[in-house]
């Protein structure tokens, strides 16, 4: 399995942006499925965006019209870029490669995460 290193993180305005970047240990060619969570302080953690191997892309509702999730097979790296942030959106934020399981998505190994924090 890779490992998922996150970058990008930081202090940013309401209104602000930020691109998050995670690179893998190894090839993502292969890896149908990868996505971001993020954990709000406090609350449990959720996921934010996917997207496959084909480019087919899925947004949680909070984030659906500011965020962009993209990914490089070539160069193993996954992005998130983040429009018009809200205090909302702070939380520690995952890189991850989930998987179908019963129906619903399930989280695959975690990396140590990135902060992201929107100042009001």
């Amino acid at each position: 399995q890779v490992q998922l290193v996150e970058s990008g993180g930081g202090l940013v305005d309401t209104g602000g942006s930020l691109r998050l970047s995670c690179v893998a240990s190894g090839s993502i060619r292969d890896i149908f499925l990868m996505g971001w969570y993020r954990q709000p302080p406090g609350k449990q953690r959720e996921l934010v965006a996917t997207i496959t191997n084909l480019g087919t892309t899925k947004y949680g509702e909070a984030v659906k019209g500011r965020f962009t999730i993209s990914r490089d097979n070539a160069k193993n790296t996954v992005s998130l870029q983040m429009n018009s942030l809200k205090p909302e959106d702070t939380a520690v934020y995952y890189c991850n490669a989930p998987y179908y399981c019963s129906g619903d998505v399930c989280p695959g190994s975690w990396g140590q995460g990135t902060q992201v924090t929107v100042s009001s």
